[in-house]
């Protein structure tokens, strides 16, 4: 049996449905306030028979904090797929980030121990810094300590300090590193909100970042546990699309004007007014250094090592789009 953490997340529950698509038990994590029915209805974008294999699911409550709670939801399980995380680059959520991400991963990977033999982690290119000879980030591009960091970045690279700690100790591990991921349902939550952020905002950003579909992420991923391909990092992205770009490419298929792009001058500002104002007012939190660095900075990500190593074609992103962004307006 397999166990899948954060399976009502925008990630999670694709994975989970392309397991049971294969044939697999699943046994899904879930915290105990978890909307199973949006989970329902969120299939059907994804699937002819949603209910059919939403009724295979084995769902269990799951407490990170709680190693009982962990190790009674690993009974009888052999692979498990880690998707569960707090996404933010709120400052204001450091505690719940590394909370959630460090130490929830740390104690799951405790339980596995003795028991499990395969594990996939998803991270994020978000940990990836500097370039390759060739002037693009790809795996060799490790996390670098002297950089300043989001909270959520540096999460994730403890998170798989971790996991490649269990690796050292003989667990079967993967790790893959995903762009923006494009997907449906889990609108309110993590990266299920980039249809509402392009959409409401009539001002966007000069940098860029890698997207890739979350059926990409999904099928890659049990690809990787299926061809027993362990003790390595993947990079998961499509393209890379600068923000503004990102924008106007859902605006227009919404008919809504495109955006203009948001002054550096006034990006910059915003991190003084956080320094003097922030205390005060919540939204200027957002405007740190490593924020308005990371939407004016062109991003190069590679995804070659995964296109050779499985002969994969992603998901064009406009593809991903017209195909996701349909389901959002439908909702």
């Amino acid at each position: 049996m397999v166990l899948v953490t954060g399976a009502t997340g925008i990630l999670g529950r694709v994975i989970v449905l392309e397991l049971l698509k294969r044939g697999k038990s699943v046994r899904a994590a879930k915290r105990a306030t978890s909307n199973l029915q949006e989970v329902r209805d969120s299939l059907r974008f994804y699937t002819n028979n949603p209910d059919v294999f939403f009724d295979q699911i084995h769902w269990v409550d799951v407490d990170f904090e709680d190693i009982f709670s962990l190790k009674k939801a690993l009974e009888d399980i052999d692979e498990v797929y880690h998707c569960a995380a707090f996404v933010s680059f709120n400052p204001k959520d450091c505690r719940k980030i590394f909370q959630t991400n460090i130490e929830g991963t740390k104690q799951l990977l405790y339980a596995c121990e003795n028991s499990v033999k395969k594990f996939l982690f998803v991270s994020s290119i978000a940990v990836l810094d500097g370039l390759n000879e060739q002037g693009v980030t790809d795996e060799t591009c490790d996390y670098n300590p002297k950089t300043e960091h989001s909270e959520y970045a540096s999460s994730k690279h403890f998170s798989e300090m971790e996991v490649w700690r269990a690796s050292a100790e003989g667990m079967n591990v993967a790790i893959v590193n995903p762009g923006l991921i494009i997907g449906s349902g889990n609108w309110g939550a993590s990266s299920g909100t980039i249809f509402k952020k392009y959409l409401d905002n009539s001002y966007s950003f000069s940098g860029s970042t890698a997207y890739v579909d979350v059926r990409d992420v999904a099928k890659i991923s049990v690809d990787l546990m299926e061809k027993n391909i362990f003790g390595e990092r993947f990079i998961l992205t499509s393209e890379n699309v600068k923000y503004y770009e990102m924008a106007n490419l859902i605006r227009r298929k919404a008919q809504i004007k495109d955006v203009k792009l948001a002054p550096l001058y006034a990006l910059k500002a915003g991190i003084v007014l956080n320094r003097l104002f922030g205390w005060l007012i919540p939204p200027l939190r957002m405007a740190t250094k490593t924020n308005i660095e990371a939407i004016t900075t062109d991003s190069k990500i590679s995804n070659q090592k995964i296109v050779n190593r499985l002969d994969y074609d992603f998901i064009p992103i406009e593809e991903s789009v017209d195909f996701h962004l349909k389901n959002y307006l439908s909702k």
